[in-house]
């Protein structure tokens, strides 16, 4: 068997994986490389989770790299992981992706052929007179499996997807992706004690100041619109901010919506695993920094050693 090269944690949010990456790489001389889709925002931190005090003297990679109302996509995202990946290992370490989107994940490690895609005015203009219905349709017609299903709802988004989707038909083939050698890990807690740690970490975030957080990024020039578009904290706390919805009405909701995200979450790696991606799931309850250490032993893993 080829040794290991690169090790995952993945799991749903508020359950600790940065955490366990952290330690995770203090043992395994590693480099921490972020697969959250908020995380690369600056500025954006309380509201996406970065707990970036954890770190310490962990390296990490992949956040704070974009401006806040800009858009990064997980074309930009596979092209930076990988890049990443290549710059710790030149550095004898070993890379520890640690995220719960998904769709990011998944780019890395299945190798999605990705494309970067223009904007193209000819087929926007044709499609102008198309009704959302109309655009769907031809967009499932394009990619029948629809990753992301917020690029279902939104027109502008129903656009881009389209254009992406012919982009990808006509592109010349590109050269396969580095393989990769992972070794995956999914955090999980049992659902009741999910709930109070989303509750839990959530209040703290507010004690820390994240309605001032959001305040300050419209202040400083993010539109409410692009807030919104960042969803859950970023659009609740926003519409507070503009008077649409009291404090205690948005953190009721806030907390709903986080807790169906993770369930969401849970969904999507169900289907990784469907799809022959294995996980080996540790219990958040029960050390999971041990179990993760005898099984990277049982796999014969050595840690990088420095060049």
């Amino acid at each position: 068997m080829q040794p290991i090269d690169l090790i995952v944690i993945l799991g749903a949010t508020a359950g600790g994986k940065t955490g366990l990456a952290v330690a995770t790489a203090r043992h395994c001389n590693g480099e921490i490389v972020s697969a959250d889709s908020r995380q690369v925002y600056r500025g954006m931190d309380l509201g996406t989770g970065k707990d970036l005090a954890e770190y310490g003297d962990i390296p990490y990679h992949l956040i704070d790299i974009a401006e806040p109302g800009s858009e990064y996509n997980v074309y930009q995202f596979q092209q930076n992981c990988f890049i990443a990946l290549e710059d710790i290992r030149s550095r004898g370490r070993t890379p520890v992706i640690c995220g719960g989107t998904g769709l990011y994940l998944d780019a890395v490690l299945q190798g999605y052929r990705l494309i970067e895609v223009p904007e193209n005015p000819q087929l926007r203009s044709d499609l102008s007179g198309c009704s959302e219905q109309q655009l769907r349709e031809k967009l499932l017609h394009l990619k029948p499996e629809q990753h992301n299903q917020t690029d279902l709802v939104e027109r502008e988004r129903l656009l881009r997807a389209i254009e992406i989707a012919v982009g990808e038909r006509q592109a010349d083939d590109k050269p396969p992706l580095p393989p990769l050698r992972p070794i995956i890990f999914g955090l999980r807690w049992p659902r009741p004690v999910l709930r109070q740690r989303i509750a839990l970490r959530l209040q703290q975030r507010f004690d820390a100041g994240m309605v001032e957080e959001v305040a300050n990024l419209h202040a400083a020039g993010t539109s409410w619109q692009s807030l919104e578009f960042y969803g859950l904290e970023y659009r609740l706390i926003a519409q507070h901010l503009q008077g649409k919805i009291n404090f205690n009405d948005m953190k009721q909701k806030l907390q709903s919506a986080i807790g169906q995200f993770a369930k969401r979450q849970d969904t999507w790696f169900r289907r990784m695993e469907r799809r022959g991606t294995e996980i080996i799931w540790l219990d958040g309850d029960q050390n999971p920094l041990e179990q993760l250490l005898t099984h990277l032993q049982q796999a014969g893993f050595s840690p990088a050693v420095p060049s």
